[in-house]
């Protein structure tokens, strides 16, 4: 048996939302434990090898200006870059790297390692157990190790009694090659947590080698790369160049002639699957005016000669996949190295939890990633850190830290899932934000790392290097709106105004189809200074100048509506006003603030102008909130 210990935090998972975790916990100073089934694995992109894309990327960007880790280790790692988006402003790019996979997890397991204060171990939770006041004590391991700890992280993934599907096969599995967590998923069903069932997939890998890539139209990525990291100088290592096909009539032919052997249309499969991914068999049967879906070839690693046909996830049967691929342009005499599958697992209702990501009911526990109903690497690492962070503030007895979705990426993702929950596996698009304009994958630092400092999450490197960044920022926003420049001047310059008399400032002028850069290097010589940091902060700020101005005091207005709390012990039959059916709709969600009241499904305006009155008249501020 191995001996018993004691941490502050215990997080179980080494995947994408387990690795910020415990990362970040330890960051902040506690002593925290990494619990997984095999430290070989940590990091593992169990799916595809990108990271980032539109919304995602800016999850990325975020975790990163926090001082995560997914970023730095996807530069490190990366050997396909793409701003997605370019053509359009700059509130909906979206940077995405694809990765070489070996490298990303060498990567992030070189970041654990060099971590202070974070402990490594091998082994499986078993049983999570409650202390004298319902709050979680200890975790017990499958080998008898009791580990005592100020808060549990758990981040199961796709492990909690996860079965992997591929044609009439089904298998116990967390995913390929790792066994899934029963236990561990009849203890947190023991605690009464609500628990579901949803499904992913993922596509047959194919050997490049036996691709006519000829065939295929290339894709080659940005040059310059653009770095995930803001505090990633270059991208250095080697990059490759992706193709691109699609599916044919004939491809779909095949699927419909084979849809009852397809697990998740012959009734196999019961859980939800992610709609902004879907398999191929649900894309033909959704889409069935379509001719052709598209399809990414995209290598896996340098030395490796898998690919990743992103846009084929499938659980179909092995002979149905065979025929699939061949029928696709360039992949007629491609090897499968190994099929597709879909995977179904447990996972446990968000509106469980507080906006800290601790579960209402079981004080103590933390839960991140696809447990919550996520898809996606980055809306786990999101979590992840967000968890981590909580849980390490929760051991010390600080305060719960809380990003608003006023402010962050990271806040729209949690407060989604902790006030609507999920019926499908949720991923992060840009549409669910609703102050994009000002959310920005460009300026995810400037909004987030002040509070990461203080919240002792970042560290000394990046907080040197930020301060000089932001000022640097708003020295030259606040001369860019003060110096202006007449008409007749600007012409001289090259850019062409109406000639009014009107004298502009740069940041009225930057936001002009007619100011180029050597144009508006002529007018304000003092441009040619700025970093492109800077520059780009500049410009951005100036195209998007008009219509956030007119939205600040809308935003403002509703920070003061998210910030306004609802007490956790708060009975909703006190609250004069509400009708029988509001008081159960926001006792069964608990919304943590009142804006969080506003999203609850059902909720009239009359319902939340009632609790606000009762709000503002006074009411204690409950625990798990911030």
């Amino acid at each position: 048996m191995t001996q018993d210990a004691s941490y502050d935090v215990v997080v179980i998972g080494g995947g994408h939302a387990g690795t910020e975790a415990a990362a970040v916990a330890a960051r902040c100073g506690a002593r925290t434990l990494l619990l997984t089934h095999r430290l070989d694995r940590l990091g593992e992109m169990s799916c595809n090898p990108a990271i980032g894309g539109v919304g995602k990327g800016h999850l990325v960007r975020e975790v990163d200006a926090l001082d995560g880790l997914m970023g730095r280790a996807a530069d490190a790692a990366g050997i396909h870059f793409r701003l997605l988006n370019r053509s359009k402003g700059p509130a909906v790019r979206g940077p995405r790297a694809q990765a070489d996979r070996a490298l990303y997890r060498s990567a992030i397991q070189a970041l654990l390692a060099g971590t202070a204060g974070l402990t490594l171990q091998e082994g499986e939770a078993e049983t999570l157990e409650r202390g004298p006041d319902g709050g979680i004590a200890a975790v017990r391991t499958a080998a008898g190790q009791r580990i005592v700890c100020g808060a549990v992280v758990v981040t199961a993934g796709t492990f909690l009694r996860g079965e992997i599907h591929l044609g009439p096969e089904r298998r116990p599995a967390g995913r390929h090659g790792d066994p899934a967590s029963v236990g561990l998923a009849r203890s947190l069903a023991g605690l009464g947590l609500p628990v579901r069932r949803l499904k992913t997939g993922t596509p047959p890998r194919l050997d490049g080698r036996t691709i006519d890539w000829s065939a295929v139209e290339p894709q080659p990525g940005d040059d310059p790369p653009e770095p995930l990291s803001w505090m990633t100088e270059r991208i250095t290592t080697p990059q490759v160049v992706c193709g691109i096909t699609a599916t044919t009539p004939a491809t779909h032919a095949i699927i419909r002639a084979n849809l009852d052997r397809a697990p998740v249309h012959s009734g196999q499969i019961q859980g939800a699957g992610p709609r902004y991914c879907p398999s191929i068999e649900d894309k033909v049967v959704r889409f069935a005016e379509r001719e052709r879906h598209q399809i990414f070839l995209e290598p896996e690693g340098l030395d490796d000669p898998t690919v990743y046909p992103n846009g084929i996830s499938t659980s179909l049967p092995r002979d149905v996949q065979e025929a699939v691929v061949a029928s696709i342009p360039g992949l007629e005499r491609a090897v499968i190295l190994r099929h597709g599958y879909a995977i179904e697992y447990d996972h446990l209702d968000p509106r469980a939890l507080w906006p800290s990501l601790e579960v209402k009911s079981v004080p103590r526990l933390f839960l991140a990633g696809q447990v919550n109903g996520t898809t996606g690497y980055e809306e786990a690492a999101a979590q992840g850190l967000v968890a981590g962070l909580n849980a390490a503030r929760r051991a010390t007895g600080a305060d719960p830290a809380v990003l608003l979705r006023t402010e962050s990426y990271m806040g729209v993702l949690v407060d989604d899932l902790v006030t609507q929950g999920v019926t499908e596996p949720y991923r992060m698009l840009t549409a669910r934000a609703e102050h994009r304009l000002r959310l920005r994958a460009d300026n995810a630092g400037l909004r987030l790392t002040e509070k990461g400092i203080a919240w002792s999450c970042v560290g000394p490197e990046r907080a040197a290097a930020h301060r000089a960044f932001a000022a640097s920022v708003a020295d030259a926003l606040a001369r860019a709106r003060a110096e202006f420049r007449t008409p007749a001047s600007l012409a001289t310059a090259g850019i062409a105004v109406n000639q009014d008399g009107v004298p502009r400032s740069l940041l009225e002028v930057m936001a002009l189809p007619a100011a180029t850069d050597p144009a508006l290097d002529a007018a304000f010589p003092w441009l040619r200074d700025l970093s492109r940091g800077v520059r780009e902060q500049l410009w951005a700020e100036a195209l998007y100048a008009p219509y956030l101005s007119r939205q600040a005091a809308e935003f403002a207005a509703l920070e003061r509506e998210e910030r306004l709390r609802v007490p956790a012990e708060l009975d909703f039959a006190e609250v004069a006003g509400l009708s029988t059916e509001m008081r159960q709709r926001l006792s069964s969600a608990r919304p943590a603030t009142l804006g969080a009241a506003g999203r609850v499904p059902g909720v009239t305006p009359a319902a939340l102008v009632a609790l606000a009155g009762h709000l503002r008249r006074g009411a204690p501020v409950p625990r798990g909130v911030g």
